[in-house]
C-alpha cells in the first residue's frame, strides 16, 4: 500500500548562510525514514522546498504510514537547527495526507467522515485523503483512526440487516405457564405500578417494590454471597474519559442520559429564570440552556465502567485475587426511544452489577460457579422456563462493533440468559426476554485502565442482574396470584404488603 504526506513546517526564523539546507534536509529525512520505517517498508523524501521560514516536504512510503516519519523529522530538525542556528520548528500541518488500505468487502453505500477528506474505493482497495490535518491530528494518529473507522463502517454495511451472532447453549425443560397475560398490564389494573411522570420510568407501589426487593434478596443470598462477592457503593455519573476507554461513548452515544451542571448557584444569576417560571408557570428552556453547562458526564446503564475507573492505574495484590465485588446502589438509565414496553424495557431500572478480576483460570472456574448458582435459582427457586446462548459479546455491542463467532469467543465472550414470555406467543416463534448475562472480557478493560496483578496476567468479567427483568420473567410465567408461586420464591417473598386502595 502506498502513502503520501504533503506537509508544511513553519520555522521560528530564517536560516543563516552557515546552514546548508541541500545537505541538511535530505540527511535528516533519511535518518527519520530509517528510524520510523526501517525494514518494515520503504520510505523517501520525494520533494522539498524552503522559502523563508516555510519548509514544504513530501514524504512517500509503502508499509508504515509516514506521519511518524514527519514527527521524527520535525523533532530532529529542530534539535539540529537549535544547536547550530538558534532556529526551531514552530509548527507543522499536513496540507494533504493520502493513504491506501484494504477493506474486507466493497462498501454498499457512501462512507462519510467528520474531517475534510476525499475517499475513493475500487473493489476492496480504498484511497483516503485528509486535508488540512493539524499538528494535533498528526501526533494523535488521526489518519490511522480514520482508516480504522472507514474499515469498520464498510464491515458494518456488509453485516447490516444480519442478526447478531446467537448460538443455543442450554435449555431448561418446558414448563406449563400459569399465566398468559402481560404482567405489566395486570399490575396496572391492580394499581401495583403506575407509569412515571417522564418517559420510560415506573412508580412501583408497595407490592411491586416488595417483589423487586425479593428478587434482589434472591440474587444476593443464592448467587453472590455464597460465591464470596463483596458490596461496594460507587458514583453514578461516568466521566467521558472513562467511557472513551471502555468504548461505550463511541458505540452507543444515543442511549445515554447526559448530565449538565448549573453554571452558578448564585440566586441573583437565576433571578430571570425564576421570574419567568413564576409569571408563565412554564419552564423557560432558552433561559435554562443559558444557565447550565453542556454535558459533563453521563448517567450510564451499566456500573462496570466506574468500577474499572476505581481500579485504574493500580496493582492488585495476589491475596485480593480473584477480586469479586458488586454495586447495587445505582439506578441505571438507558434511553430506549420507541423501544419501551412495560417493566421489561424501560429507561430507568434497578441493576446489580457484579464485576470480577483474576487470572484466566480463576475466572473460567468462577464462570462455571456462577452458571451453577444461576441454574439453581432459575430452576429451583423461580422455576422458570429459560435457556442460555452464546451471543455477540456485550462490549462489542456497546461499542457498535460487529461480532463473529470464533474459538476465542467460547473462552471469553458473553452468555445471555433468556426467559419465555407466554403472552408474546409460542415458544418457537416469539421473542424471548434476555433477563441475565455473564461475560468474560479477558484483558480488554484491565489493559485500557492499566490495572495489573501482582503476578501474571489479569482478566476481568461481569454479570449484570436486571431486577425488573427477573421480575417480569417470573410474573409472565407464574402470574400475580401468590398461591401459584413456587415454594422457594414464597420463602423469600413472605407476606405481601397491603395494597394502597384508590377510590
Amino acid at each position: 500500500m502506498e502513502h503520501r504526506l504533503e506537509a508544511e513546517l513553519t520555522l521560528s526564523g530564517s536560516l543563516p548562510s552557515t546552514v546548508h539546507p541541500d545537505e541538511l534536509i535530505p540527511r535528516i529525512a533519511s535518518e527519520a525514514v530509517a528510524r520510523t520505517i526501517g525494514a518494515r517498508g520503504q520510505g523517501r523524501l520525494a520533494e522539498w522546498n524552503l522559502e523563508g521560514v516555510r519548509l514544504r516536504i513530501v514524504l512517500e512510503s509503502t508499509g508504515p504510514r509516514p506521519h511518524q516519519t514527519l514527527l521524527a523529522f520535525a523533532r530532529r530538525l529542530s534539535e539540529e537547527l537549535g544547536r547550530t542556528a538558534r532556529v526551531g520548528v514552530r509548527s507543522f500541518v499536513a496540507a494533504r495526507y493520502r493513504t491506501e488500505f484494504s477493506l474486507d468487502a466493497p462498501p454498499t453505500a457512501a462512507i462519510t467522515l467528520p474531517l475534510p477528506h476525499h475517499l475513493t474505493v475500487e473493489g476492496t482497495l480504498a484511497t483516503l485523503s485528509l486535508t488540512a490535518l493539524s499538528e494535533e491530528g498528526l501526533r494523535d494518529n488521526w489518519m490511522d483512526r480514520a482508516v480504522s473507522l472507514v474499515q469498520e463502517k464498510a464491515r458494518r454495511q456488509t453485516y447490516e440487516g444480519k442478526e447478531q451472532f446467537w448460538s443455543l447453549l442450554s435449555a431448561s425443560p418446558a414448563r406449563e405457564p400459569l399465566f398468559r397475560g402481560d404482567p405489566t398490564e395486570e399490575m396496572l389494573k391492580r394499581h401495583w405500578v403506575r407509569s412515571g411522570p417522564t418517559k420510560g420510568k415506573w412508580f412501583l407501589g408497595p407490592t411491586a417494590a416488595h417483589l423487586l426487593r425479593t428478587m434482589e434478596r434472591v440474587a444476593l443470598e443464592e448467587v453472590l454471597r455464597p460465591l464470596g462477592f463483596q458490596e461496594v457503593v460507587q458514583p453514578h455519573h461516568d466521566s467521558f474519559e472513562t467511557l472513551l476507554k471502555t468504548g461505550h461513548l463511541e458505540g452507543l452515544p444515543g442511549e445515554f442520559y447526559y448530565v449538565a451542571e448549573p453554571k452558578t448557584r448564585d440566586p441573583a444569576a437565576w433571578e430571570r429564570f425564576t421570574d419567568l417560571v413564576k409569571i408563565t408557570r412554564q419552564v423557560p428552556e432558552e433561559e435554562l440552556a443559558r444557565m447550565v453547562t453542556g454535558p459533563t458526564a453521563v448517567s450510564c446503564y451499566a456500573q462496570c465502567p466506574t468500577t474499572y475507573w476505581w481500579l485504574s492505574g493500580r496493582t492488585l495484590a495476589s491475596e485480593s485475587l480473584p477480586l469479586k465485588i458488586f454495586d447495587r446502589a445505582a439506578v441505571s438509565n438507558r434511553y430506549e426511544s420507541g423501544g419501551r414496553h412495560g417493566l421489561e424495557r424501560v429507561d430507568e431500572f434497578h441493576r446489580i452489577e457484579p464485576v470480577f478480576l483474576g487470572a484466566r483460570e480463576d475466572l473460567l472456574a468462577l464462570r462455571e460457579q456462577l452458571l451453577e448458582r444461576y441454574r439453581h435459582v432459575f430452576d429451583e427457586v423461580l422455576e422458570l422456563e429459560w435457556r442460555t446462548a452464546w451471543v455477540t459479546p456485550f462490549y462489542m455491542q456497546q461499542s457498535g462493533r460487529v461480532g463473529v463467532e470464533d474459538a476465542e469467543a467460547r473462552v471469553k465472550g458473553t452468555i445471555d440468559f433468556e426467559a419465555y414470555l407466554p403472552y408474546r406467543g409460542t415458544r418457537e416463534e416469539s421473542e424471548w426476554l434476555e433477563f441475565q448475562n455473564l461475560s468474560i472480557v479477558g484483558e480488554k478493560y484491565t489493559k485500557a485502565f492499566s490495572i495489573k496483578a501482582q503476578k501474571g496476567e489479569l482478566w476481568s468479567g461481569c454479570t449484570g442482574i436486571g431486577l425488573e427483568r427477573w421480575l417480569t420473567a417470573f410474573l409472565a410465567q407464574k402470574g400475580l396470584d401468590p398461591s401459584g408461586w413456587p415454594a422457594g420464591f414464597q420463602r423469600y417473598a413472605g407476606e405481601l404488603p397491603t395494597d394502597v386502595r384508590f377510590l
